[in-house]
Protein backbone atom coordinates (compact mmCIF):
# COMPACT_ATOMS: atom_id res chain seq x y z
CA UNK A 1 0.00 0.00 0.00
CA UNK A 2 1.40 3.37 -0.95
CA UNK A 3 0.87 6.48 1.09
CA UNK A 4 -1.14 9.32 -0.31
CA UNK A 5 0.46 12.76 -0.21
CA UNK A 6 -0.90 14.92 2.56
CA UNK A 7 0.40 18.25 1.31
CA UNK A 8 3.64 20.06 2.05
CA UNK A 9 4.84 20.08 5.63
CA UNK A 10 4.94 23.42 7.38
CA UNK A 11 7.52 24.49 9.92
CA UNK A 12 10.45 22.38 8.70
CA UNK A 13 11.17 18.68 8.16
CA UNK A 14 10.82 17.58 11.80
CA UNK A 15 7.16 18.61 12.19
CA UNK A 16 6.50 16.99 8.81
CA UNK A 17 7.94 13.71 10.02
CA UNK A 18 6.15 13.79 13.37
CA UNK A 19 2.78 14.98 12.01
CA UNK A 20 1.56 11.43 11.12
CA UNK A 21 1.69 10.55 14.82
CA UNK A 22 -1.39 12.72 15.31
CA UNK A 23 -3.35 11.03 12.50
CA UNK A 24 -4.11 7.40 13.33
CA UNK A 25 -5.63 5.06 10.80
CA UNK A 26 -9.36 5.48 10.27
CA UNK A 27 -9.74 1.70 10.22
CA UNK A 28 -10.61 0.57 13.75
CA UNK A 29 -11.47 -3.00 12.78
CA UNK A 30 -9.74 -5.45 15.14
CA UNK A 31 -6.87 -7.39 13.62
CA UNK A 32 -7.96 -10.65 11.96
CA UNK A 33 -11.60 -9.58 12.31
CA UNK A 34 -12.33 -10.87 8.78
CA UNK A 35 -10.75 -14.28 9.30
CA UNK A 36 -12.96 -17.23 8.47
CA UNK A 37 -12.32 -19.03 11.75
CA UNK A 38 -13.68 -17.72 15.04
CA UNK A 39 -10.52 -18.91 16.75
CA UNK A 40 -8.40 -16.71 14.48
CA UNK A 41 -10.66 -13.71 15.13
CA UNK A 42 -10.09 -14.05 18.87
CA UNK A 43 -6.37 -14.78 18.56
CA UNK A 44 -5.16 -11.11 18.83
CA UNK A 45 -7.09 -10.66 22.07
CA UNK A 46 -5.77 -13.93 23.46
CA UNK A 47 -2.20 -12.92 22.67
CA UNK A 48 -2.72 -9.45 24.17
CA UNK A 49 -4.16 -10.93 27.38
CA UNK A 50 -1.31 -13.42 27.57
CA UNK A 51 1.25 -10.65 27.22
CA UNK A 52 -0.58 -8.54 29.81
CA UNK A 53 -0.78 -11.35 32.36
CA UNK A 54 2.93 -12.11 31.91
CA UNK A 55 4.41 -8.62 31.71
CA UNK A 56 2.34 -7.00 34.48
CA UNK A 57 3.66 -9.00 37.48
CA UNK A 58 7.18 -9.25 36.07
CA UNK A 59 7.20 -5.50 35.41
CA UNK A 60 6.19 -4.74 38.99
CA UNK A 61 8.92 -7.05 40.27
CA UNK A 62 11.62 -5.55 38.04
CA UNK A 63 10.75 -1.93 38.84
CA UNK A 64 10.59 -2.70 42.55
CA UNK A 65 13.70 -4.83 43.08
CA UNK A 66 16.01 -3.76 40.24
CA UNK A 67 15.22 -0.05 39.99
CA UNK A 68 14.24 0.80 43.56
CA UNK A 69 10.72 2.12 43.01
CA UNK A 70 8.09 1.61 45.71
CA UNK A 71 5.52 -1.08 45.07
CA UNK A 72 2.51 1.18 44.50
CA UNK A 73 4.29 3.36 41.96
CA UNK A 74 5.80 0.33 40.26
CA UNK A 75 2.36 -1.27 39.95
CA UNK A 76 0.83 1.88 38.44
CA UNK A 77 3.65 2.19 35.92
CA UNK A 78 3.47 -1.49 35.00
CA UNK A 79 -0.27 -1.24 34.38
CA UNK A 80 0.24 1.87 32.21
CA UNK A 81 2.91 0.02 30.20
CA UNK A 82 0.91 -3.18 29.57
CA UNK A 83 -2.85 -2.49 29.68
CA UNK A 84 -2.91 -0.52 26.37
CA UNK A 85 -1.82 -3.73 24.58
CA UNK A 86 -5.51 -4.68 24.55
CA UNK A 87 -6.34 -1.38 22.85
CA UNK A 88 -3.61 -2.04 20.27
CA UNK A 89 -5.73 -4.81 18.71
CA UNK A 90 -7.95 -2.16 17.10
CA UNK A 91 -6.23 1.22 17.75
CA UNK A 92 -2.49 0.67 17.88
CA UNK A 93 -1.38 4.32 17.46
CA UNK A 94 -3.31 5.63 20.51
CA UNK A 95 -1.95 2.62 22.42
CA UNK A 96 1.56 3.66 21.35
CA UNK A 97 1.05 7.11 22.80
CA UNK A 98 -0.04 5.60 26.14
CA UNK A 99 2.73 3.01 26.37
CA UNK A 100 5.37 5.43 25.07
CA UNK A 101 4.42 8.03 27.69
CA UNK A 102 4.45 5.37 30.43
CA UNK A 103 7.89 4.09 29.35
CA UNK A 104 9.26 7.64 29.23
CA UNK A 105 7.86 8.44 32.67
CA UNK A 106 9.29 5.21 34.07
CA UNK A 107 12.79 6.04 32.83
CA UNK A 108 12.61 9.57 34.23
CA UNK A 109 11.39 8.35 37.64
CA UNK A 110 14.14 5.76 37.79
CA UNK A 111 16.65 8.48 36.90
CA UNK A 112 15.20 10.75 39.58
CA UNK A 113 15.71 8.17 42.32
CA UNK A 114 19.45 8.41 41.69
CA UNK A 115 19.96 4.77 42.57
CA UNK A 116 23.27 3.32 41.41
CA UNK A 117 22.43 0.25 39.40
CA UNK A 118 23.87 -1.85 36.61
CA UNK A 119 20.41 -2.69 35.28
CA UNK A 120 19.60 -1.86 31.62
CA UNK A 121 19.03 1.82 30.89
CA UNK A 122 16.92 3.60 29.69
CA UNK A 123 14.74 0.59 28.82
CA UNK A 124 13.88 -1.90 31.58
CA UNK A 125 13.60 -5.40 30.14
CA UNK A 126 9.84 -5.67 30.64
CA UNK A 127 9.25 -2.23 29.16
CA UNK A 128 11.27 -3.12 26.06
CA UNK A 129 9.44 -6.43 25.55
CA UNK A 130 6.02 -4.76 25.84
CA UNK A 131 7.09 -1.96 23.49
CA UNK A 132 8.30 -4.46 20.86
CA UNK A 133 5.03 -6.40 21.12
CA UNK A 134 3.18 -3.13 20.46
CA UNK A 135 5.20 -2.53 17.29
CA UNK A 136 3.68 -5.54 15.49
CA UNK A 137 -0.02 -4.45 15.49
CA UNK A 138 1.18 -0.91 14.81
CA UNK A 139 3.04 -2.05 11.69
CA UNK A 140 0.08 -4.16 10.55
CA UNK A 141 -2.31 -1.20 10.67
CA UNK A 142 -0.53 2.12 10.09
CA UNK A 143 1.07 3.65 6.98
CA UNK A 144 4.78 3.73 6.16
CA UNK A 145 5.11 7.38 7.08
CA UNK A 146 3.55 6.78 10.47
CA UNK A 147 5.88 3.85 11.14
CA UNK A 148 8.89 5.97 10.21
CA UNK A 149 7.70 8.70 12.59
CA UNK A 150 7.29 6.14 15.40
CA UNK A 151 10.79 4.84 14.83
CA UNK A 152 12.28 8.35 14.76
CA UNK A 153 10.42 9.31 17.93
CA UNK A 154 11.65 6.15 19.64
CA UNK A 155 15.23 6.89 18.60
CA UNK A 156 15.06 10.51 19.70
CA UNK A 157 13.60 9.65 23.12
CA UNK A 158 16.13 6.86 23.66
CA UNK A 159 19.02 9.14 22.72
CA UNK A 160 17.81 11.92 25.02
CA UNK A 161 17.37 9.53 27.96
CA UNK A 162 20.74 7.98 27.29
CA UNK A 163 22.40 11.39 27.45
CA UNK A 164 20.57 12.24 30.67
CA UNK A 165 21.62 8.97 32.26
CA UNK A 166 25.34 9.27 31.56
CA UNK A 167 25.98 10.78 34.96
CA UNK A 168 23.55 8.62 36.83
CA UNK A 169 25.74 5.58 37.18
CA UNK A 170 23.69 3.36 34.86
CA UNK A 171 26.21 1.00 33.36
CA UNK A 172 24.16 -0.90 30.72
CA UNK A 173 22.93 1.46 27.99
CA UNK A 174 20.46 -0.43 25.75
CA UNK A 175 19.13 2.53 23.74
CA UNK A 176 20.82 1.41 20.51
CA UNK A 177 19.51 -2.13 20.95
CA UNK A 178 15.98 -0.83 21.58
CA UNK A 179 16.02 1.38 18.48
CA UNK A 180 17.41 -1.43 16.31
CA UNK A 181 14.86 -4.00 17.52
CA UNK A 182 12.02 -1.50 17.13
CA UNK A 183 13.03 -0.81 13.54
CA UNK A 184 13.33 -4.54 12.76
CA UNK A 185 9.84 -5.31 14.08
CA UNK A 186 8.33 -2.34 12.22
CA UNK A 187 9.96 -3.43 8.95
CA UNK A 188 8.81 -7.03 9.41
CA UNK A 189 5.24 -6.06 10.28
CA UNK A 190 5.07 -3.52 7.44
CA UNK A 191 6.29 -6.14 4.97
CA UNK A 192 3.63 -8.59 6.17
CA UNK A 193 0.92 -5.92 5.83
CA UNK A 194 1.96 -4.94 2.31
CA UNK A 195 2.21 -8.59 1.26
CA UNK A 196 -1.31 -9.26 2.55
CA UNK A 197 -2.56 -6.14 0.76
CA UNK A 198 -0.90 -7.23 -2.49
CA UNK A 199 -2.50 -10.67 -2.19
CA UNK A 200 -5.90 -9.09 -1.57
CA UNK A 201 -5.58 -6.84 -4.61
CA UNK A 202 -4.41 -9.77 -6.72
CA UNK A 203 -7.38 -11.86 -5.61
CA UNK A 204 -9.74 -8.99 -6.45
CA UNK A 205 -8.14 -8.60 -9.88
CA UNK A 206 -8.43 -12.33 -10.55
CA UNK A 207 -12.09 -12.20 -9.55
CA UNK A 208 -12.68 -9.25 -11.86
CA UNK A 209 -10.82 -11.00 -14.69
CA UNK A 210 -12.85 -14.17 -14.23
CA UNK A 211 -16.09 -12.19 -14.22
CA UNK A 212 -14.96 -10.35 -17.35
CA UNK A 213 -14.11 -13.63 -19.08
CA UNK A 214 -17.54 -15.02 -18.22
CA UNK A 215 -19.19 -11.83 -19.48
CA UNK A 216 -17.17 -11.90 -22.71
CA UNK A 217 -18.05 -15.56 -23.27
CA UNK A 218 -21.72 -14.79 -22.74
CA UNK A 219 -21.65 -11.84 -25.15
CA UNK A 220 -19.81 -13.85 -27.79
CA UNK A 221 -22.33 -16.66 -27.49
CA UNK A 222 -25.25 -14.24 -27.77
CA UNK A 223 -23.68 -12.66 -30.83
CA UNK A 224 -23.21 -16.08 -32.43
CA UNK A 225 -26.83 -17.01 -31.73
CA UNK A 226 -27.98 -13.66 -33.14
CA UNK A 227 -25.99 -14.25 -36.33
CA UNK A 228 -27.63 -17.64 -36.76
CA UNK A 229 -31.13 -16.33 -36.08
CA UNK A 230 -30.54 -13.56 -38.61
CA UNK A 231 -30.96 -16.03 -41.45
CA UNK A 232 -34.18 -17.35 -39.93
CA UNK A 233 -35.72 -13.90 -39.57
CA UNK A 234 -34.32 -12.73 -42.93
CA UNK A 235 -36.06 -15.62 -44.65
CA UNK A 236 -39.42 -14.64 -43.16
CA UNK A 237 -38.91 -10.99 -44.08
CA UNK A 238 -37.98 -11.95 -47.63
CA UNK A 239 -41.16 -13.99 -47.94
CA UNK A 240 -43.20 -11.04 -46.66
CA UNK A 241 -41.56 -8.69 -49.15
CA UNK A 242 -42.10 -11.04 -52.11
CA UNK A 243 -45.72 -11.84 -51.18
CA UNK A 244 -46.59 -8.19 -50.63
CA UNK A 245 -44.94 -7.06 -53.86
CA UNK A 246 -46.58 -9.79 -55.98
CA UNK A 247 -50.03 -9.70 -54.37
CA UNK A 248 -51.53 -7.13 -56.83
CA UNK A 249 -50.42 -9.34 -59.74
CA UNK A 250 -51.48 -12.68 -58.23
CA UNK A 251 -54.85 -11.54 -56.94
CA UNK A 252 -57.41 -10.14 -59.38
CA UNK A 253 -59.59 -7.21 -58.54
CA UNK A 254 -57.34 -5.67 -55.89
CA UNK A 255 -58.43 -2.08 -55.17
CA UNK A 256 -55.91 0.66 -55.78
CA UNK A 257 -55.74 1.50 -52.07
CA UNK A 258 -54.95 -2.14 -51.23
CA UNK A 259 -52.29 -2.28 -53.97
CA UNK A 260 -50.63 0.80 -52.48
CA UNK A 261 -50.78 -0.83 -49.04
CA UNK A 262 -49.11 -3.99 -50.37
CA UNK A 263 -46.40 -1.85 -51.97
CA UNK A 264 -45.80 -0.07 -48.65
CA UNK A 265 -45.57 -3.42 -46.85
CA UNK A 266 -43.05 -4.69 -49.38
CA UNK A 267 -40.97 -1.51 -49.01
CA UNK A 268 -41.00 -1.78 -45.22
CA UNK A 269 -39.92 -5.42 -45.40
CA UNK A 270 -37.01 -4.53 -47.70
CA UNK A 271 -35.95 -1.71 -45.38
CA UNK A 272 -36.07 -4.13 -42.45
CA UNK A 273 -33.85 -6.56 -44.35
CA UNK A 274 -31.33 -3.79 -44.98
CA UNK A 275 -31.27 -2.85 -41.30
CA UNK A 276 -30.82 -6.48 -40.33
CA UNK A 277 -27.83 -6.79 -42.63
CA UNK A 278 -26.25 -3.77 -40.92
CA UNK A 279 -26.96 -5.37 -37.56
CA UNK A 280 -25.34 -8.58 -38.69
CA UNK A 281 -22.25 -6.62 -39.74
CA UNK A 282 -21.99 -5.26 -36.20
CA UNK A 283 -22.40 -8.66 -34.59
CA UNK A 284 -19.96 -10.45 -36.87
CA UNK A 285 -16.37 -10.15 -35.73
CA UNK A 286 -13.53 -9.45 -38.11
CA UNK A 287 -12.31 -13.04 -37.84
CA UNK A 288 -15.67 -14.65 -38.60
CA UNK A 289 -16.80 -14.86 -42.16
CA UNK A 290 -20.31 -15.02 -43.45
CA UNK A 291 -22.10 -18.29 -42.83
CA UNK A 292 -22.96 -19.53 -46.29
CA UNK A 293 -24.18 -23.01 -45.35
CA UNK A 294 -27.92 -23.53 -44.70
CA UNK A 295 -28.91 -23.42 -41.05
CA UNK A 296 -29.23 -26.96 -39.62
CA UNK A 297 -32.24 -28.33 -37.83
CA UNK A 298 -33.91 -31.51 -36.60
CA UNK A 299 -33.56 -33.09 -40.05
CA UNK A 300 -29.76 -32.98 -39.69
CA UNK A 301 -29.66 -34.66 -36.25
CA UNK A 302 -29.17 -38.12 -37.76
CA UNK A 303 -26.06 -36.91 -39.58
CA UNK A 304 -24.81 -35.29 -36.36
CA UNK A 305 -25.28 -38.52 -34.40
CA UNK A 306 -23.43 -40.44 -37.09
CA UNK A 307 -20.51 -38.00 -36.91
CA UNK A 308 -20.34 -38.33 -33.12
CA UNK A 309 -20.34 -42.11 -33.49
CA UNK A 310 -17.26 -41.91 -35.69
CA UNK A 311 -15.61 -39.86 -32.93
CA UNK A 312 -15.98 -42.78 -30.52
CA UNK A 313 -19.29 -41.96 -28.84
CA UNK A 314 -22.06 -44.36 -29.93
CA UNK A 315 -25.38 -42.50 -29.79
CA UNK A 316 -29.01 -43.40 -30.38
CA UNK A 317 -31.55 -40.93 -31.75
CA UNK A 318 -35.31 -40.97 -31.19
CA UNK A 319 -37.29 -38.33 -33.12
CA UNK A 320 -41.05 -38.40 -33.81
CA UNK A 321 -41.91 -38.52 -37.53
CA UNK A 322 -42.67 -35.24 -39.27
CA UNK A 323 -41.35 -33.29 -36.25
CA UNK A 324 -39.17 -30.98 -38.33
CA UNK A 325 -42.19 -29.63 -40.24
CA UNK A 326 -44.02 -28.91 -36.96
CA UNK A 327 -41.31 -26.67 -35.50
CA UNK A 328 -40.72 -22.98 -36.14
CA UNK A 329 -37.34 -22.30 -37.68
CA UNK A 330 -35.90 -20.67 -34.56
CA UNK A 331 -36.85 -23.68 -32.43
CA UNK A 332 -35.62 -26.04 -35.13
CA UNK A 333 -32.19 -24.38 -35.13
CA UNK A 334 -32.01 -24.22 -31.33
CA UNK A 335 -32.77 -27.93 -31.00
CA UNK A 336 -29.91 -28.81 -33.31
CA UNK A 337 -27.45 -26.53 -31.49
CA UNK A 338 -28.44 -27.81 -28.04
CA UNK A 339 -27.97 -31.43 -29.11
CA UNK A 340 -24.72 -30.51 -30.85
CA UNK A 341 -23.30 -28.84 -27.73
CA UNK A 342 -24.43 -31.70 -25.47
CA UNK A 343 -22.84 -34.36 -27.67
CA UNK A 344 -19.68 -32.28 -27.99
CA UNK A 345 -19.41 -32.28 -24.20
CA UNK A 346 -19.77 -36.07 -24.20
CA UNK A 347 -16.98 -36.41 -26.74
CA UNK A 348 -14.79 -33.99 -24.76
CA UNK A 349 -15.41 -35.18 -21.19
CA UNK A 350 -16.66 -38.77 -21.51
CA UNK A 351 -15.01 -40.37 -24.57
CA UNK A 352 -16.34 -43.82 -25.31
CA UNK A 353 -19.54 -43.38 -23.31
CA UNK A 354 -22.92 -44.23 -24.84
CA UNK A 355 -25.36 -41.39 -25.46
CA UNK A 356 -29.11 -41.22 -26.07
CA UNK A 357 -30.85 -38.31 -27.80
CA UNK A 358 -34.62 -38.04 -27.70
CA UNK A 359 -37.16 -35.45 -28.83
CA UNK A 360 -40.78 -35.56 -27.73
CA UNK A 361 -43.77 -33.26 -28.08
CA UNK A 362 -45.56 -32.30 -24.89
CA UNK A 363 -48.47 -30.08 -25.85
CA UNK A 364 -47.18 -26.71 -27.05
CA UNK A 365 -43.62 -27.60 -25.99
CA UNK A 366 -40.77 -29.78 -27.18
CA UNK A 367 -38.75 -31.92 -24.76
CA UNK A 368 -35.11 -32.34 -25.78
CA UNK A 369 -33.08 -34.85 -23.76
CA UNK A 370 -29.45 -35.88 -24.15
CA UNK A 371 -28.17 -38.47 -21.67
CA UNK A 372 -24.83 -40.23 -21.60
CA UNK A 373 -23.51 -43.01 -19.44
CA UNK A 374 -20.22 -43.17 -17.61
CA UNK A 375 -17.17 -43.56 -19.86
CA UNK A 376 -15.46 -46.95 -19.87
CA UNK A 377 -13.10 -47.41 -16.95
CA UNK A 378 -14.36 -44.32 -15.16
CA UNK A 379 -17.06 -44.30 -12.52
CA UNK A 380 -16.79 -40.84 -10.94
CA UNK A 381 -19.25 -38.05 -11.56
CA UNK A 382 -18.84 -35.81 -14.59
CA UNK A 383 -19.89 -32.71 -12.68
CA UNK A 384 -16.34 -31.38 -12.35
CA UNK A 385 -15.62 -31.97 -16.01
CA UNK A 386 -18.83 -30.27 -17.06
CA UNK A 387 -17.91 -27.20 -15.03
CA UNK A 388 -14.44 -27.01 -16.54
CA UNK A 389 -15.12 -24.56 -19.38
CA UNK A 390 -18.84 -23.89 -19.26
CA UNK A 391 -18.96 -22.45 -22.78
CA UNK A 392 -21.26 -25.18 -24.11
CA UNK A 393 -23.65 -24.80 -21.20
CA UNK A 394 -23.64 -21.02 -21.67
CA UNK A 395 -24.80 -21.48 -25.28
CA UNK A 396 -27.54 -23.89 -24.25
CA UNK A 397 -28.83 -21.58 -21.54
CA UNK A 398 -28.91 -18.60 -23.89
CA UNK A 399 -30.81 -20.48 -26.59
CA UNK A 400 -33.33 -21.80 -24.08
CA UNK A 401 -33.70 -18.34 -22.53
CA UNK A 402 -34.42 -16.76 -25.92
CA UNK A 403 -37.30 -19.21 -26.37
CA UNK A 404 -38.64 -18.75 -22.79
CA UNK A 405 -37.85 -22.38 -22.08
CA UNK A 406 -36.23 -24.31 -19.25
CA UNK A 407 -32.88 -26.11 -19.07
CA UNK A 408 -31.88 -28.79 -16.58
CA UNK A 409 -28.31 -30.11 -16.53
CA UNK A 410 -26.48 -32.23 -14.00
CA UNK A 411 -24.61 -35.44 -13.22
CA UNK A 412 -26.33 -38.81 -12.83
CA UNK A 413 -25.77 -41.30 -9.99
CA UNK A 414 -24.11 -43.81 -12.33
CA UNK A 415 -21.45 -41.29 -13.42
CA UNK A 416 -23.23 -40.05 -16.51
CA UNK A 417 -24.64 -36.66 -17.36
CA UNK A 418 -28.03 -35.33 -18.43
CA UNK A 419 -29.12 -32.32 -20.47
CA UNK A 420 -32.87 -31.71 -20.63
CA UNK A 421 -34.50 -28.70 -22.30
CA UNK A 422 -38.14 -27.67 -22.57
CA UNK A 423 -38.76 -25.40 -25.57
CA UNK A 424 -42.26 -23.92 -25.92
CA UNK A 425 -43.55 -23.09 -29.40
CA UNK A 426 -46.79 -22.46 -31.27
CA UNK A 427 -47.60 -25.35 -33.56
CA UNK A 428 -48.77 -24.25 -37.04
CA UNK A 429 -52.47 -24.81 -37.73
CA UNK A 430 -51.96 -27.30 -40.54
CA UNK A 431 -50.05 -29.59 -38.19
CA UNK A 432 -52.65 -29.58 -35.39
CA UNK A 433 -55.48 -31.03 -37.37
Amino acid sequence: MTDQPTGPARGGPLPGLLAPLARPSADHTPLLAHAGSRWLRWLPYVLALSALSSLLPSGINVLTHDYGLNTGLAAALAVAQTAPLLLAVSRPLPAWWMIGAADLLTSLLVLATGRDTSSPWPWPATSLVGYLLLMLPLALRERRRTLLSVWLATGAASLALSVLGLGGGFGSDNSVLAVALTGAVLVLGGALRERAEAQRLLAEQEHISEAERERRTLLEERARIARELHDVVAHHMSVIAVQAASAPYRITGVPAEAAEEFTAIAGTARDSLSEMRRLLGVLRSEESGAEKAPQPGVAQLAQLVETVGRAGVPAELAVPPELAEALPQAVNLSVYRIVQEALANVVRHAPGAEAWVSLALDGPALLVTVVNGAPPGRAESLEAAAEGTGHGLVGMRERVRLLDGKLDTGPLPDGGFKVAAVLPFDTPRETTA
